[in-house]
């Protein structure tokens, strides 16, 4: 598996496939904001089996953020014909909101709409709805998507702020046994738009913790068999009997 850094300069020569699809002209994505500039040729050739979009939460009235949204702009502009799977249920910090009808609005299937929205095939958008953080996302878009359908060259596509644990998590999660063949990830920064300096700051905090957190943890887990047993009795999102809201982080940290 590569773990790969982020670049030093932009690459300022890189531009992400455009063309027709749905009829409607595929985004024209800027570079400023790659984590990696892996090298095209100038006709678009498919170099991912799957992009995949981290969950960022929704707003109080269901709407996507506009830091979500820069992602769904990345993952439509770097998929070519390749599946987008998107993440996440919803977080376990807040109450979801909800439809008019009275039911959760999950992270995921908001995502899914407005890529619909903007003329990418259904087929194409995978869903996920099974995870309430992070871990969870990259253990149930293994278990769930790549694996099943042997999607072995990811990218995945996230917001500044929380690339790095991100990579952590997906790096330790897709190389754990068994890996045949192995995965290879790519990572896609974009940018944290709308989010004040405040919140921010409060979000770069709870990364930084949780982190932390992850070093004690991922040294003792090295099987996809350890992770599940771990997620589904220690895991405060997933255990039964364990209240995640004891693990809250500060409100503004929550801010979108």
């Amino acid at each position: 598996m590569r773990s790969l850094g982020r670049a030093s300069a932009p690459h300022s020569a890189f531009r992400p496939p455009t063309g027709r699809r749905g009829g409607r002209d595929q985004l024209s994505f800027p570079s400023p904001c790659l984590s990696r500039s892996p090298d095209r040729p100038s006709g678009y050739m498919q170099r991912y089996d799957a992009v995949l979009v981290p969950g960022g939460s929704l707003r109080p009235d269901g709407a996507l953020p506009p830091f979500v949204l820069n992602r769904l702009e990345a993952a439509q502009a770097w998929a070519g014909e390749a599946p987008i799977i998107l993440l996440s249920a919803y977080t376990i910090h807040r109450a979801p909101p909800l439809d008019p009808a009275g039911y959760p609005l999950l992270e995921s299937v908001a995502a899914a709409q407005a890529l619909l929205a903007r003329g990418v095939p259904a087929a194409q958008i995978w869903v996920e709805t099974a995870s309430l953080d992070t871990i969870g996302n990259a253990y149930f878009a293994r278990v769930i998507h790549t694996d099943p359908a042997g999607l072995r060259r990811l990218l995945v596509v996230n917001s500044e702020f929380h690339m790095p644990r991100t990579r952590m998590i997906f790096d330790w999660i897709f190389g754990l046994t068994p890996t045949d063949p192995a995965y290879t990830l790519d990572y896609y920064t974009v940018p944290d738009q709308g989010l004040t300096e405040a919140g921010l700051e409060a979000r770069r905090a709870k990364e930084a913790a949780r982190m932390e957190d992850l070093r004690c943890t991922t040294p003792r887990i090295i099987s996809l068999a350890a992770l599940h047993r771990w997620l589904f009795t220690e895991h405060r999102a997933y255990a039964a009997g364990t209240d995640p809201r004891s693990d809250a982080p500060p409100a503004a940290a929550l801010e979108s």
